[in-house]
């Protein structure tokens, strides 16, 4: 397999004089039907076509024969979010920002500069009709089978169904509560599938254009912050592969596998670390035994996934483990994958403005079948489309037959068209006759994309940051070709510090074996005696125990309590591994500390062990009786027993801090390496306003402080030096502030997120219709947004987030000056001045501090406040006089 970044595939930002090769995001990418070209959308409005030969071959790369940049479409006014070539290669559509979508047609008359820039086009393709009808983004489009519909999605929350032939509307589909942000078609053209913020897949059938299911259950948790929710059909029409989805409560990012006619989602695809964006099925089926015949049992898929995270894993669903992972590819998430039509390249695009290109060889993807087995195989459905309405019919024939006659008639003509001698790329479909290359690319013989923004982490919740994503290690291998990591390695779904609860990666089904694990690798005796011995980890089928009954709830508040199953597990690394196993017979209860397979110590409970949790410095164990145990690395017991009355309902750790909320909603933490409480036990009682409120997810952070989000719009902590709980983050903010979350449409505003904007992301969604209808008061829009920037100054200062405190103080300020509010701002001056006459050592006496979250609070007055207020007609002169005097206080060492 070859991996490649062309860097020359690019939307530039030329309005940028400083910087005229800036890279803007690119937000789609779809290959021609023939592999020929790939088509792009980016931030810059434009519509961009490449070749695709200077991307595969080096030496056609070098001599730029064929030219790289075919073609630039620049007919949007908006950002182009999506585009996808039809299946017959004629027309390109494309959706923008400008809530348009515009079908490009090919035009070899119509070469020349592109329109309002020196760009030339070697090829024309020009816009031959343009669809209105979306009210807000077009998000997603794509073709039915045979392109006999087009399909369209948006931000309106409305599904819009074209005629493929005529490009007039046929319907509009209104029932998703939510931002639409994903669409696919079933292979046989039966069902149409779309995905949307409103944490649902609903299926749609193409007969009559009802609703035939909606599946909810994998997306209740899923973050609602996301760019795209793209979802991908399988060639065998079996499964949905949809992106955005978690299980255990929203602690684990997954891809959900939704199964045709049951419409259920039994199989997670399971291991990247942040928002899964987008799914993509390669275009062929894939047979398990190449020798026997196509058959239900013989028959497999592969599927790639791409993900905030900034990682690509492609999964072949004989598998239960991935068949490649490439980590951090791009600086930022990915937003499009795309299959070529034969199968064997996957490109990939990224919000950092590049595409990665993995180009793989036949052996590498073992199994693949030509697409008439796929043909013969569909089949089986028997699903004959219905009629289009009457007066369309007389179209399909001369529409669409004319369409491919004329595209290999245009194309011809493209053949006598020479550049340099090499003819141009022509839309032609191309026999796969490439040679056998070389092996894997490594990370040294690939350009570093550099370092970029930090990697966050939501395995466990919707607004957990990840500070320790890391680079790999020059020479080391970009992508994992085997399907089986091996026992030193680190799996693609662990992290370094811990592991979600839960079973194995993919529940056994028809279609996806449960499989083995891991390698059968010999494993060595231990230099050291350890109380698990020389016994090697077993496989334990999961499943839940109904015999095991936890104690009773309470008079009260009553939380759900996990299931007690017959194996949990956490994960440290790739290595390491915290395990509790309650025997299906009624046999002993253990838990075991791995080190690959092999037992580093063990120990046996009392009680049914139904949540584990592991970091770097401690393993906890809770049980059925309301019990928790608590182990050093070693299987020391670094505190007693601790008997809370009734068993957990969540289980929470980062460092040092454990958090446990019971299932009377009463919440403990503890610093387990003090051996002492962070507080006295709270209730999380305030926090459930009503009857249908819920606690959707709670975390520690790293400084002891708990985040508990709930089902009502808001996310609490609790101030120990206040004794009580605090709002951290209101979905009400939405209604008027202009710094919510929600409307930051930048790149670098969503990418660069901390935990307080995490918090926010995951409550993120628009106004209600009927509150936007709502007349409001005069200040409305500012006084909501200086209340929701002084509620995230305190949140940041309450969670230790110093990049933060300081962001959210800079925009503060500039809103003061803005509006230019005196008294505001000289309270703030003050705050942050202290007492004039204060010395060093003086601060506790003054009641005083000179920091704020580890932040000289001189230092941020001057560097971003007062700087602010210079800025401001009515603020100048005030900061103007505060900096002489910062000087003078300086000088005098006061």
């Amino acid at each position: 397999m070859h991996f490649t970044k062309p860097s020359w595939v690019a939307h530039i930002d030329t309005s940028a004089k400083a910087d005229s090769t800036k890279r803007l995001s690119i937000f789609s990418v779809h290959v021609h039907p023939d592999g020929s070209r790939i088509a792009t959308g980016g931030l810059d409005a434009k519509v961009r076509i490449w070749s695709t030969k200077p991307i595969l071959h080096p030496a056609s790369e070098k001599s730029n024969r064929p030219p790289k940049s075919l073609c630039t479409l620049t007919m949007h006014t908006g950002p182009v979010l999506t585009v996808r070539w039809a299946h017959s290669g004629r027309w390109l559509a494309s959706g923008s920002d400008d809530e348009i979508v515009m079908i490009w047609d090919l035009d070899p008359n119509a070469r020349g500069k592109a329109w309002g820039s020196d760009e030339v086009n070697v090829e024309g393709w020009k816009p031959m009709k343009r669809l209105p009808g979306h009210e807000s983004d077009v998000t997603d489009v794509a073709w039915a089978p045979e392109d006999r519909y087009l399909a369209s999605v948006g931000l309106d929350s409305k599904v819009l169904i074209w005629c493929g032939y005529t490009l007039e509307r046929l319907h509009k589909l209104d029932q998703h509560q939510g931002f639409v942000k994903g669409v696919c078609w079933d292979p046989v053209g039966e069902f149409l599938a779309t995905q949307s913020d409103d944490r649902s897949v609903k299926i749609w059938r193409t007969s009559d254009w009802s609703l035939e299911a909606e599946v909810k259950k994998p997306f209740e948790d899923s973050p609602g912050s996301t760019f795209f929710r793209r979802l991908s059909w399988s060639p065998d029409g079996a499964h949905i592969t949809a992106s955005n989805a978690t299980n255990n409560k929203g602690f684990v990012f997954i891809a959900a596998v939704i199964t045709r006619g049951t419409w259920t989602s039994d199989i997670s695809l399971v291991g990247h670390e942040n928002t899964v964006e987008v799914a993509a099925y390669n275009p062929h089926i894939f047979l398990r035994n190449p020798s026997a015949p196509v058959a239900t049992s013989n028959i497999c898929s592969v599927v790639a996934l791409g993900a905030d995270d900034r990682s690509i894993s492609v999964w072949q669903t004989k598998s239960a483990r991935p068949l490649i992972v490439a980590k951090e590819v791009f600086d930022r998430q990915i937003m499009d994958l795309s299959w070529s039509w034969d199968g064997m390249t996957l490109y990939a695009a990224s919000s950092d403005g590049t595409i990665a290109v993995f180009d793989f060889e036949q052996d590498e993807l073992e199994g693949i079948a030509p697409h008439s087995v796929q043909e013969q195989y569909l089949s089986k459905f028997g699903f004959a489309p219905p009629p289009l309405p009457e007066g369309y019919s007389h179209v399909i024939a001369s529409s669409h037959n004319a369409s491919v006659s004329e595209v290999r008639s245009q194309s011809a003509a493209f053949d006598t068209a020479t550049i340099g001698g090499e003819v141009v790329n022509v839309l032609v479909a191309k026999r796969n006759n490439k040679k056998k290359r070389a092996g894997l690319t490594t990370m040294s013989s690939v350009p570093s994309a550099g370092a970029g923004p930090s990697s966050y982490s939501n395995k466990r919740a919707s607004f957990l940051p990840d500070s320790d994503a890391k680079l790999g290690k020059p020479g080391s291998p970009l992508v994992r070709e085997s399907s089986f990591p091996a026992p030193d390695e680190q799996p693609f779904n662990t992290h370094p510090d811990w592991h979600s609860h839960g079973d194995v990666n993919m529940a056994p089904s028809d279609a996806f074996d449960s499989g083995s694990m891991r390698k059968k690798d010999e494993v060595s005796r231990p230099m050291y005696k350890t109380l698990g011995g020389n016994r090697q980890r077993e496989m334990v089928l999961v499943k839940e125990i109904n015999d095991y009954v936890s104690v009773g709830g309470s008079l009260g508040l009553s939380l759900p309590v996990p299931a007690t199953l017959t194996r949990i597990t956490a994960e440290l690394d790739g290595t390491h591994i915290f395990e509790g196993l309650n025997p299906e017979d009624g046999g002993a209860t253990s838990v075991h500390f791995f080190k690959g397979k092999q037992t580093l110590w063990l120990d046996y409970l009392s009680s049914p062990v139904i949540a584990v949790h592991a970091t770097p410095h401690f393993c906890v164990a809770a049980m059925s009786d309301g019990s928790l145990n608590v182990y050093s690395p070693s299987g020391r017991r670094l505190m007693p027993t601790l008997n809370l009355g009734l068993p957990c309902s969540i289980l929470d750790g980062s460092k040092n801090c454990l958090l446990v909320i019971t299932q009377a909603g009463v919440l403990h933490l503890w610093n387990v390496s003090k051996g002492i409480a962070f507080f006295p036990p709270v209730s999380v009682a305030p926090l459930i306003s009503s009857p249908n409120d819920a606690i959707v997810s709670a975390l520690v952070r790293p400084n002891g402080t708990p985040i508990v989000n709930c089902s009502n719009g808001t996310v609490y902590s609790y101030d120990a030096a206040l004794f009580t709980w605090v709002k951290i983050s209101d979905r009400w903010w939405s209604e008027g502030s202009d710094v919510w979350q929600g409307r930051q449409r930048s790149q670098s505003q969503v990418a660069n997120r901390g935990i307080v904007a995490f918090v926010e992301g995951s409550l993120s969604g628009p106004p209600s219709e009927a509150s936007a209808e709502t007349p409001r008061p005069e200040w409305w829009n500012t006084a909501l947004t200086l209340g929701h920037l002084e509620t995230r100054l305190h949140a940041a200062r309450l969670l230790d987030s110093p990049v933060e405190y300081k962001q959210y103080l800079t925009l503060y300020a500039k809103k003061i000056a803005d509006e230019g509010f005196r008294a505001k701002a000289e309270e703030l001056i003050k705050d942050l001045s202290g007492p004039i006459y204060w010395r060093p050592g003086e601060e506790r006496d003054m009641g005083w501090s000179p920091t704020v979250v580890g932040l000289v609070k001189r230092d941020l007055l001057k560097d971003v406040v007062l700087a602010q207020f210079a800025k401001s007609r009515t603020l100048q002169k005030l900061g103007q006089d505060w900096q002489d005097l910062l000087k003078t206080m300086a000088s005098e060492g006061m």
